[in-house]
């Protein structure tokens, strides 16, 4: 199971994140346009990780799973 304590991780596929505290990222566009978070869910079979797409003009979530790693929650970002 995967897990980090990264405060900052690199830019990936023009997707920049920033830790907003200890168990969730701001994920953003290299332009720094915010487009969701990713929320670090501890659980007995180890951590999971739910990423939330930001919809801008009605400022809500739309929920686009939850990851046993935070590469494949990051992933869900590179489309669209």
């Amino acid at each position: 199971m995967s897990t980090t304590s990264t405060a900052y991780l690199p830019a990936r596929f023009g997707i920049a994140m920033a830790q907003v505290n200890e168990s969730m990222w701001r994920v953003s566009r290299a332009s720094g346009d915010v487009v969701g978070h990713i929320e670090r869910l501890p659980g007995a079979d180890g951590d999971r990780f739910r990423a939330r797409r930001l919809l801008p003009r009605s400022h809500r979530y739309l929920s686009l799973g939850e990851f046993w790693s935070i590469d494949d929650a990051i992933d869900c970002f590179r489309q669209g």
